[in-house]
């Protein structure tokens, strides 16, 4: 099976790069003349990188022309809320026209390729109390630019199978996290914080923002055997919630990053930190998805974390040892 994984040298697009892989897909990545390939530098070699800016119609029509995929994961995407909120007309320019791109290259092409589009439990944004578990039916009130622009990508998936028959696949993923996770993500940050300060780079005070805030979290690694299964099992046409189904506060995240380390730690907030708005509460029902694949998240959060903790000491070590 020919693979194309448009953000692969990203979080989500390395760990789903190395189960396509274990699948034995061919895999092909679309990357950005500046894009860091640290995630996926131990598979390179097994990798079909190629040069492409999603933003240009005419390079994403090369691509998929070059490439003639017979799934393709569109992961790609400015996805850090914070980021949106400052630069709202980028997130949305990027993040929607890509897709547009994507989608117009495959039906311009004539290639009968299935097309997972990631979306996000952003989208839901407000939800009430009474409305959780969060359902693929309830009602999508974005919260951020990010969120809207998410929107924006679901419904696009939606209107090119209704208009063109696309088999285009929508999911909608709750949090995830794992090693890799960029530092710029709450649970992560807290972690590379930690472990600075075990190393001694950094005063013993953890920074945080908003710690009453509740998430459904699932392990990455979980998260791409979804998406793999979405492509095999899903229906165009069709969206599916990919959630574990449980909530932490992020206050509960810390204080598990906190127990898994010995020392003597200062929380303290950062208004910078604070969004303009923020989604109270998520929680995902993903009960459609897994009577139709079977789908269960297999790693504990508690796991999850640890390995996340562990990924950042190797990671403030190695730079410590660049410095000695």
């Amino acid at each position: 099976m020919r693979v194309l994984i448009t953000g692969i040298t990203g979080f989500v697009g390395s760990y789903l790069a190395e189960y396509a892989l274990s699948q034995n897909a061919e895999v092909f990545g679309s990357i950005k003349w500046r894009s860091k390939t640290d995630n996926i530098t131990h598979m390179t070699d097994r990798l079909n990188l190629i040069e492409c800016d999603l933003k240009d119609p005419l390079s994403v029509n090369m691509l998929v022309k070059e490439t003639r995929p017979d799934a393709v994961f569109h992961l790609a995407a400015q996805s850090f809320v914070p980021t949106s909120w400052h630069a709202p007309g980028v997130t949305l320019s990027n993040n929607i026209m890509s897709q547009v791109n994507l989608f117009e290259a495959i039906r311009s092409n004539e290639i009968n390729s299935s097309v997972m589009v990631a979306g996000s439990s952003e989208e839901y944004g407000l939800v009430m109390a009474d409305e959780l578990p969060v359902k693929e039916s309830s009602p999508l009130r974005p919260l951020s630019p990010y969120a809207v622009s998410k929107v924006a990508q679901d419904l696009l998936g939606y209107q090119y199978f209704q208009s063109y028959e696309l088999n285009v696949i929508r999911t909608r993923a709750f949090n995830h996290t794992g090693p890799r996770r960029g530092d710029v993500f709450v649970e992560s940050n807290f972690a590379k914080q930690i472990a600075q300060i075990e190393a001694g780079v950094k005063e013993p005070i953890v920074y945080v923002g908003n710690l009453e805030a509740q998430r459904d979290y699932t392990d990455v690694r979980d998260i791409v055997r979804a998406y793999w299964l979405a492509v095999e099992k899903g229906a165009p046409g069709e969206v599916y919630n990919l959630a574990s189904g449980k909530m932490w506060s992020i206050q509960e995240v810390l204080n598990l990053l906190i127990s898994m380390s010995t020392a003597d730690i200062t929380v303290k907030t950062d208004p910078s930190r604070l969004r303009p708005s923020d989604v109270p509460c998520l929680c995902g029902d993903s009960t459609a998805f897994r009577r139709l694949t079977g789908w269960e998240p297999t790693i504990p959060f508690e796991q999850t974390l640890q390995d996340l903790i562990g990924y950042w000491r190797v990671q403030v070590r190695e730079v410590q040892n660049k410095h000695a």
